[in-house]
Order: C-alpha cells, then structure tokens, then sequence
C-alpha cells in the first residue's frame, strides 16, 4: 500500500510537470505579445457560482477573448461548452455576454457539446475544421488544454486570462492537479474519445 501511494503521488506530480514544462512558450499573458490567429475557442465555465454571484472565472475569460477580438488578433469564435441539459447552458451564456462587449453574432460559433476540455479541443479540429487556434482560460486550465491539442496536432496557442484571487481559486486549483492527471491518463492509457462529434461545421474564415 505504501509502494502504491508513493507511485500514486510520483504520478500526480509528473503529470502536472509535463504539462507545464511542455506548455509555457506557447502562453500569452498580453495582448500586444499574442500572434494573431483567425480563430479561437473560449472554454466554458458557468457564468455564475451556486451562489449566484458572477463566476470570475467566465467573466474573465470574455473580457479576454473581447480584447483580443476588438485588437484585431482573432476574427472569430468558438465558445464550448456543457448544454447537457435545457436549464444549464454555457455558451449560450457566454455567446449572450460576447454580444454585450460588441462582439457581432456573425463572429461566434457556438459549440453546445463541450462536455469537458478534452471534448472543446477535439472538437475545434474534428467537427469545426480549426487546426489552428488560440485557447482562452486561465493558465492552469490552457495548460491542459495545450496539451491535449498537442497530441490531436492542432497548432494551438494560449491565452491566459486574468486568474481570480487565490482565496476564490484555491478549490479548483486543487482540482487541477488531479485534472492534469487524468488528461495524461486520457490520452495515453486509455485514449480517451469525446462523448460526442456528430456532423462537421467548418468555419470559414
């Protein structure tokens, strides 16, 4: 049992090694600095917390997706995420609050079947026909997605979004170590696939 723990850890740790080391040169935190790509994906998270109150984590990454939209570094955008049900519904939320940072209807495609990281990744190349893009989250959770673009060769680049104070963060912080892992596993044990592809959508940009 202990041989096993200390595996378990070693595991864990090497995970989130590799998927930092082998990430960082392709993070933006500016948009001055960012390399302009005609499309990008804005992973989804729900626009407000279960306490009602506005989710950091969403608000954030839509002021970052507008900044690079209104600076002319992407032209377009694919906000994915879960609609796995009619009362919860995160592009939606995420196309609405585009619209209000002057973000025209005919520059984002929405993407209702972004059930979680690995499905947005895929499913910007296999259904929506990118094979290059700039991803918008936060550095902890691009990171992962980077990585999982890297193995679907995608030439993907991140944009880091503002994080929220660590106080408001630290939950999901913790989750991400555990997340980084099960991408490894993922990708490399089990070949994980999306829960859903469907028919292609490609962008034309």
């Amino acid at each position: 049992m202990l041989i096993f723990c200390v595996l378990l850890v070693a595991f864990i740790v090497f995970s989130n090694v590799i998927i930092v080391q082998s990430t960082k040169k392709e993070i933006y935190s500016t948009v001055n600095s960012t390399p302009k790509k005609k499309v990008a994906l804005i992973l989804g998270t729900s626009r407000y917390t279960i306490w009602g109150t506005t989710n950091l984590y969403f608000k954030y990454r839509i002021e970052a997706a507008a900044k690079l939209y209104h600076s002319g570094k992407i032209s377009h955008i694919i906000v994915s995420g879960d609609n796995s049900d009619k009362t919860y519904n995160e592009p939606r939320q995420m196309w609405d609050a585009l619209l209000k940072k002057g973000i025209p209807h005919s520059a984002i495609t929405l993407d209702f079947a972004g059930f979680r990281t690995l499905d947005s990744v895929v499913r910007s190349k296999e259904v929506f026909g990118q094979t290059e893009i700039i991803i918008i989250s936060q550095r902890f959770h691009v990171e992962r997605a980077l990585f999982i673009a890297s193995k679907y060769n995608i030439d993907a680049i991140g944009f880091a979004a503002q994080d929220p104070p660590k106080k408001y963060s630290f939950k999901t912080r913790v989750r991400e170590y555990f997340a980084k892992t099960k991408a490894v596993i993922d990708l490399y044990i089990i070949n994980k696939k999306p829960k859903y592809l469907g028919k292609k959508e490609i962008i034309n940009i």
